[in-house]
């Protein structure tokens, strides 16, 4: 997991808890999970956009008239 073990979330953890405190911890992970999960659902729609764009253009090439 990006060669960050145990004792370095601890570490994070705890920093993040003094900054912010133990109240401001909830409001933090709902954002970060809400901030992961547009980020996968932007990138699965790219990929998508990506993959039609390719059947399109396979799709185009293969309706071409073949050049004899």
């Amino acid at each position: 997991m990006f060669g960050i073990g145990m004792p370095e979330l601890i570490v994070i953890l705890v920093i993040v808890l003094i900054i912010f405190g133990a109240g401001k911890l909830p409001e933090i992970g709902a954002g970060l999970g809400r901030g992961i999960k547009n980020f996968k659902k932007a990138s699965k729609e790219i990929e998508n956009e990506v993959e039609t764009t390719a059947k399109l253009s396979q799709e185009e090439e293969s309706t071409e008239a073949p050049k004899s």
